[in-house]
């Protein structure tokens, strides 16, 4: 016989036994949650960008008449990074023919992207900063990795630090593993793989986006090995990148199909857009390009989908603001006064005259 079992103990030690359950649970419930919140603060954390300046080298390595394309595409690019707001102080324009000046060009000091002739890209206030024989290899690498030559001014060296976002775009003539460089010399992946790693050792970026618009444009990245880069390529390994459209007057191409769908996409943003890099990336499938457009993550830290287009694309100024601004200091700061707790230009936005006008120059040509 077993002995009877005092129901009041019995019910006591169960009590016991719940609230002892309940409390693991609750303990174990707390550690997933703490756990949870600490990858998504590390997700975050790897999702904000950490740089506080944007630059731009954009670089037209090739010459002779019949590459007006290239030319085109460079200063287009250049047009829209400025428009976004990225000051010339900050971009490197690399020229390796003057076409304005070309003896073929029936419109002296023009240059066009398109065949009807909307937009001079050239441009009024333009700045190259290396033209002719001074767009080599040798003046390339230097730039990247800051060993210029002593003399070297200020505008023709990239400044830039370990805070900094770099959009690298190049364009000419390649293959499989090299750029051309003035139809006379190249420079191959492994060099600017190395480059890459030389400004990476130095703290000289915080991200790099590359593009590069050539033949087999895929082969430029596939030996970089330095973190936090981003290479997109008009072409894949075997694959020719073509133009887009002729303009008879000048009996030569005007620009290649990437850049033409690339431009075509941020002449319909503005440095407020909330685009995302993925978007970018995809502007050009290969019914439009008729190549196929490469992109290369895998040394990229951040989701593109998360990363704002004008992390690269637009200017990053440093704003700080002043509360207690009175209407009789407008006389110290013409530009800014106090209206409630918004500020405005002084004189109004509506009279400020825009240094550059919006045209949809790619309207008859979608």
């Amino acid at each position: 016989m077993f002995p009877r079992v005092n129901h009041l103990i019995l019910s006591y030690w169960l009590r016991v036994a719940i609230l002892i359950l309940t409390i693991i649970i609750s303990l174990f419930s707390s550690g997933m949650k703490a756990e949870s919140q600490q990858h998504q603060s590390i997700g975050e954390f790897f999702t904000k960008s950490k740089h506080t300046n944007n630059w731009a080298l954009l670089v037209c390595s090739s010459r002779y008449w019949f590459n007006y394309r290239h030319v085109a595409n460079v200063l287009s690019m250049y047009r829209s990074v400025k428009r976004l707001g990225i000051p010339d102080s900050r971009i490197i324009l690399m020229l390796a023919d003057d076409m304005p000046c070309n003896a073929r060009n029936v419109r002296p000091g023009t240059v066009f992207n398109n065949a009807n002739h909307h937009i001079n890209v050239y441009g009024n206030d333009i700045e190259v900063d290396y033209r002719g024989y001074e767009v080599t290899v040798k003046n390339f690498i230097r730039l990247l990795t800051g060993r210029v030559e002593k003399g070297t001014p200020r505008s023709k060296q990239l400044l830039t630090d370990e805070e900094s976002n770099i959009l690298i775009y190049l364009t000419g003539h390649g293959g499989d593993g090299f750029l051309k460089f003035q139809d006379s010399e190249e420079i191959t992946s492994i060099e600017l793989a190395d480059a890459f790693e030389q400004m990476w050792q130095k703290r000289r970026y915080n991200e790099i986006l590359l593009i590069t618009e050539t033949c087999q444009a895929e082969s430029m990245g596939q030996k970089i090995y330095s973190p936090n880069i981003l290479a997109v390529g008009s072409s894949k390994v075997g694959e020719d990148s073509l133009s887009h459209h002729g303009d008879p007057t000048i009996g030569v191409y005007v620009i290649d199909r990437y850049t033409f769908h690339a431009l075509e996409f941020l002449e319909n943003i503005n440095i407020n857009s909330t685009k995302s890099l993925a978007a970018f990336l995809a502007v050009c499938p290969k019914r439009s390009c008729l190549s196929t457009v490469t992109v290369r993550k895998d040394l990229y830290r951040r989701d593109p989908v998360k990363v704002p287009l004008v992390d690269f694309f637009g200017s990053l100024p440093k704003v700080r603001l002043m509360p207690n601004l009175k209407q009789e200091d407008a006389v110290k700061i013409p530009n800014i006064i106090e209206k409630g707790k918004e500020f405005q230009l002084y004189p109004p936005k509506e009279q400020i005259e825009e240094p550059l006008s919006f045209i949809n120059q790619y309207e008859l040509f979608s």
